[in-house]
């Protein structure tokens, strides 16, 4: 009986794997480089915080470290939660997820869209995260140099599922996923998205209402790319938290100052400059 491993990260999985690419190139200036990889069919999500730029605006730099790392934490739970994804990447505001097979997934669409579902439905302070996904043959592999290289994963449905994110839906109320509209072609959102049971007392369960809508697919331009048929799937549900994720941050930090983990360190630069005259 074979082991199934879960892998941790992408480098876990290169390391664990046979390597398709494995050559040496020449940089065209005498320079040699190392291109080392695997190829494979994986679904790709990516997920952003909606107006990041506005609501951090007048937080402090570490409030909005808190801010930022409060909803990776959460995000992160959900799209690992009992699911065999990989999170590639953390990009200012954004995480990118990967599904495939090779990483344990029976059906890396349907792993996908009900991470992305969960990250909506749990939405306690109010992300209104922009979920984009996009699937097809990708290359995990090394990136860098000798003096420093990372993992992460290439092709163009990474760029799709980025561009998807991106898009706006007017007729978005809370949360949206969209993706190309030829990915979703012929599914049916209610036996994808199965209803949630809720126990009651007396040991009965009573199904929730489906929180989720399919709009009409339509073009949009993306940027750098050709225009794109998309599909979006609309959530109308808004969660009412006593507290925002902004006030949050804002407690946290003073939570942290006050059990003395965090110093405040003020510059007052034109003084400093004043002084050094």
């Amino acid at each position: 009986m074979s082991t199934q491993y879960r892998f941790n990260s992408l480098e876990d999985y290169l390391t664990s794997s046979r390597l398709d690419i494995n050559g040496i190139l020449n940089d065209g200036w005498g320079t040699k480089f190392p291109v080392k990889g695997r190829e494979i069919y994986a679904v790709i999500l990516f997920c952003d915080i909606a107006n990041f730029s506005g609501r951090t605006y007048d937080l402090s730099p570490v409030e909005t470290l808190i801010y930022v790392n409060n909803f990776f934490a959460w995000i992160s739970s959900e799209a690992l939660q009992g699911r065999p994804a990989i999170i590639d990447k953390y990009i200012g505001d954004e995480i990118m997820v990967l599904f495939s097979k090779e990483f344990g997934s029976s059906d890396p669409f349907v792993d996908a869209i009900n991470t992305a579902r969960f990250m909506a439905e749990h939405d306690v302070f109010c992300y209104g995260p922009h979920i984009g996904i996009s699937a097809g043959n990708v290359v995990v592999g090394y990136v860098g140099t000798p003096l420093k290289y990372s993992c992460s994963v290439f092709g163009r449905p990474v760029a799709i599922a980025a561009r998807c994110a991106s898009v706006k839906c007017d007729e978005c109320i809370s949360s949206s996923i969209t993706l190309p509209a030829e990915l979703w072609a012929g599914r049916d959102i209610t036996k994808l998205f199965e209803p949630v049971k809720i126990n009651k007392p007396d040991g009965s369960f009573l199904k929730q209402e489906m929180m989720w809508r399919t709009l009409a697919p339509r073009v949009v331009p993306l940027k750098n790319m050709p225009d794109l048929e998309i599909q979006e799937i609309v959530n109308d549900v808004v969660h009412l938290s006593t507290t925002s994720a902004e006030q949050r941050a804002v407690y946290s930090a003073k939570a942290l100052m006050d059990e003395g983990s965090y110093k405040i360190h003020r510059y007052e630069y034109e003084e400093d400059l004043l002084n050094d005259q």
